[in-house]
């Protein structure tokens, strides 16, 4: 072993197993609905139409099948089949779980956004990576997007307008002219860190470089005779000779140009060799590109996709000019693992290890990121582990050029200017379960992930301000707003905390003293910088960014008084003691108003009459949708991904679905979608609430849907002692659940709202608990005025006593209307509890309920108990117009 003892080799492996990735090549991934249609065979073949169906019998996909079993937990012998389904199963369940644990290890994704197809936007994939992803620019895409915008508003001559010379030589000059104004754009743009050309798979790698006139004639020529005739059938895809040579030579003329007097370097990927059937095979060799290579020495070159099957001839490139870089991506998973480790070999036979980089080509599929990464660090392993042993390598070198393959290369190239986190500090596939839901403190090793994406995001949109923000227990949310340098400097200190009056845990939404209001002491606010996250940026502030926080003692401990704090620990508690892992997904139920002044009847109205459930009518195209549109693309632009929204039943009632998260992220995200809602409807001078009933009718919910997932217990019978406990408490919990008097208005029989009944049905709406899958449940009696970190723990706290106790689900399945039932049936289901009719009956309930109260926290039970009593004396003195008015502006 050339005197390398275990140990060093041990060394070597796990920095080949643990360094972070900067993947500097990928594709977004699709939205969910297509990702479950789309077929997964092409995660690891470029075949299509019949050709792919013959991939079943290659090597490539025996390899990815039995990794993706290992992926999503089945047996050794399960077939195709049976992981196409277990694969929906898990896009059903925890479609950003599965994307997650794909993505493990993934620092940052340089992502070529240029395919067209129902993909999420670049910026969404920033959930899954320890820092935002960048683009890369496709120069193509950026052509046809040109080319499309000037047909639509008629400077596009076709058909026997081609004829006349003067519009085509005028629609040319016009094309370019935009063309090199948008490469310039990109080359400033902070989000742009490269650019792609796939003339590869259009007129081959040969680009004949000559004077600009040259250049620009045959550009013209190619234009007016190959372009123009077909560019409306064929979508305006650049495809002719000239051409397409035209826009390579123009994107690196300006490259270099900014390179040299504005010291900007931003790259240029190149496709080069594998590719699917569009391709020329023998002009994807990227030994063509030399005149290119040589002409434009300013400009750095990096052929992508190992240039398979010509890899030895992309090496020589890469060795022989200091300005050409060699990819080793798409391989991984799309070559055998063979033909993978003689890439590698062949890559390093004379190409140093500082020109290598490392890209997993992912694009559609999570899996595809996934198998290649994995691939990729055993293939790796292999081949340096045994050039050590033979005596090529030290341990030291071969750790050396694993970095800089994996990180350090892609971040000098791209200009990315990370600090290498190293393997220690930075583990590699962490956990997103629920036990990590009480934020790490910042000396331990979770902490450096999120600081990092908190620093990245501050300085890449120049952040001034953050608003530290908490709820209380009354849900409003309160908050301590710091410039962005005293922000930094309080979780650069290690402490990352801020001190608070104790007696703030006891005050009204007036900030009237409770009983329970202590002002001596203090308590302290710590962000949890998972949660970190702009401020929308469609009002007036800008430049701003919100972060979520925990209560703690003195000392550091989380507060038994904070219900943030508390909801991580049950979910902890479920996590260690019975391997259960919690995804919350919320409906957010708005009902949008315009406000009519002092003087008016009502100072509120719906925003619009003229709809129903899942209407879509003029008038809600030109009022409504508008504004939904803009708060779902807001929502999008702070990474809260909104899967669905619609109207709902209600006067100027909308919802917006947000997809499944761990129970206390799921929260978070919560809060700020609301904030983020509220403040765009402010804009337009709204009211956005979530009052339960604003108006007379349907009211308005806070649904939440928990699953209870483990990887190694079947959750079923877990689930029913879970379900079981909660609805032995159900009547008392609605006290935390449905927390004001006009709450019960909205819980009726007969409207979907969740009946009167305590009980329990598949996919039923009539219900307050409606199971919509073994595993899933969808918690009705639940609106938005309740504190939600307060509602779930308790909801989990009964539950796990329920699990703890292993109680029987004794209460049967009701699959119909309970109030259409009669007495004897009701009692053969089990059905004998009525829901409270009231606030009062409901906080009587829970003041008898001694069990929930203990397993919640007495003494967080006592401070929200007399917070909710100051609260309602407080409201019992105003008129019912102003009690609801203050409602109305307050949630």
């Amino acid at each position: 072993m050339a005197g390398e003892s275990n140990v060093d080799l041990d060394r070597l492996q796990h920095a080949i197993q643990n360094t972070p990735i900067i993947d500097n090549h990928a594709h977004n991934l699709l939205r969910l609905p297509a990702l479950k249609t789309a077929d997964l065979l092409s995660a690891t073949s470029e075949a299509e139409g019949e050709a792919l169906q013959d991939h079943t019998s290659a090597l490539p996909h025996f390899r990815a099948a039995r990794q993706l079993r290992q992926l999503y937990g089945l047996p050794a012998d399960a077939d195709w089949d049976a992981i196409l389904k277990k694969r929906q199963e898990l896009l059903e369940t925890d479609a950003a779980g599965l994307i997650k644990k794909c993505l493990e290890g993934t620092y940052t994704i340089l992502v070529d956004d240029g395919l067209d197809g129902d993909f999420e936007p670049y910026s969404w994939h920033d959930q899954f990576t320890t820092t935002p992803c960048k683009r890369i620019v496709r120069i193509e895409a950026v052509a046809a997007d040109i080319l499309s915008g000037l047909h639509q508003n008629a400077k596009l001559p076709v058909g026997v307008a081609i004829a006349d010379e003067a519009q085509v030589e005028l629609a040319w000059a016009t094309f370019i002219a935009a063309f090199e104004e948008a490469i310039t754009a990109a080359i400033v743009d902070k989000d742009v860190v490269g650019f792609k050309s796939v003339i590869c798979y259009r007129t081959g790698l040969s680009v004949e470089v000559g004077s600009d006139a040259e250049v620009a004639e045959a550009g013209l020529r190619s234009f007016r005779r190959h372009f123009l005739p077909h560019c409306v059938q064929t979508k305006f895809r650049v495809q002719s000779k000239g051409m397409n040579d035209a826009l390579v030579i123009s994107a690196c003329k300006l490259i270099a140009e900014a390179a040299r007097s504005e010291d900007i370097t931003k790259p240029i990927q190149f496709h080069t060799g594998l590719g699917d059937n569009d391709i020329d095979l023998l002009d994807s060799n990227p030994a063509v590109m030399q005149p290119l290579i040589s002409t434009f020495k300013d400009v750095l070159f990096v052929l992508l996709h190992s240039s398979y099957p010509y890899t030895r001839e992309a090496g020589y490139l890469a060795m022989a000019y200091n300005n050409v870089f060699l990819d080793l991506g798409e391989v991984f998973p799309m070559v055998s693992r063979d033909g993978q480790e003689q890439i590698i070999r062949q890559a390093l036979e004379i190409t140093p290890t500082t020109k290598l980089l490392w890209s997993t080509d992912g694009h559609h599929f999570p899996e595809t990121y996934f198998l290649a990464n994995i691939q990729g660090r055993a293939v790796f392993e292999k081949v340096l582990c045994e050039y050590v042993e033979q005596g090529d390598l030290s341990v030291s070198q071969a750790i050396q050029a694993v970095e800089d393959i994996f990180f350090k290369n892609s971040n000098y190239l791209y200009s990315l200017d990370f600090t290498f986190p190293g393997t220690e500090t930075l583990p590699i596939l962490p956990s997103q379960s629920a036990s990590t839901t009480i934020p790490p403190s910042p000396t331990t090793p979770a902490a450096p992930r999120a600081l990092l994406r908190a620093l990245d995001l501050t300085k890449k949109h120049q952040v001034k301000f953050v608003f530290v923000q908490w709820l209380d227990y009354n849900a409003q949310i309160r908050s301590r707003c710091l410039p962005i340098s005293q922000f930094e400097k309080m979780i650069a200190s290690g402490l990352g905390r801020l001190a608070i009056s104790k007696g703030n845990l006891g005050t009204t939404p007036n900030d009237h003293m409770s009983a329970a209001a202590n002002p001596v002491g203090s308590i302290y606010v710590e962000p949890d910088l998972q949660s970190f996250r702009l401020l929308q940026g469609n009002g007036p502030i800008k430049n701003a960014a919100t972060v979520m926080a925990r209560f703690t003692n003195e000392e550091g401990g989380a507060l038994s008084e904070c219900p943030r704090a508390v909801l991580g620990e049950i979910a902890k508690a479920f996590k260690q003691d019975h391997d259960i892992e919690f995804l919350v997904g919320f409906e957010v139920e708005i009902t949008f108003c315009k406000r009519n002044g002092e003087d008016a009847s009502d100072p509120f109205s719906p925003l619009d009459t003229n709809h129903a459930w899942g209407t879509f009518s003029d008038e809600q195209y030109t009022t409504s949708f508008a504004l939904m549109t803009e708060i779902a693309t807001a929502l999008e632009r702070i990474s809260i991904p909104v899967e669905q929204f619609h109207s709902e039943a209600g006067a100027g009632q909308y919802e917006f679905v947000l997809p499944p998260l761990p129970i206390v992220q799921a929260v978070d995200t919560l809060i700020q979608t609301r904030q983020c809602i509220q403040q765009i409807a402010a804009t337009h001078n709204l009211r956005a609430t979530c009052h339960p009933m604003p108006f007379p009718g349907i009211g308005s919910a806070a649904h939440a849907h928990i699953s209870l997932n483990s990887s190694t217990i079947d959750t079923r019978t877990i689930s029913e002692h879970f379900i079981s406990s909660i609805l032995t408490h159900l009547p008392a919990l609605c006290a935390i659940t449905m927390p004001q008097p006009i709450s019960y208005n909205r819980v009726v029989d007969d409207c979907w709202t969740g009946g009167t009944w305590v009980a329990w049905g598949t996919q039923n709406r009539e219900v307050p608990l409606r199971r919509v899958t073994p595993n899933r449940w969808e918690i009705r009696c639940l609106d938005g005025t309740a504190n939600m970190y307060l509602a779930l723990s308790a909801m989990l706290a009964a539950g796990l006593s329920g699990v703890q106790q292993q109680m029987t689900l004794d209460m049967k399945d009701c699959t119909v209307n309970p109030s259409k039932l009669d007495e004897h049936e009701m009692k053969g289901l089990g059905i004998v509890t009525r829901m409270p009719r009231d606030f009062e009956e409901a906080i009587t309930n829970f003041d008898a309920d001694e069990e929930l109260q203990a397993l919640l926290g007495s003494e967080m039970s006592r401070i929200w108990r007399e917070v909710k009593r100051a609260e309602q004396e407080m409201l019992n003195k105003k008129g019912e117009r102003e009690r609801r008015r203050w409602l109305i502006e307050i949630y």
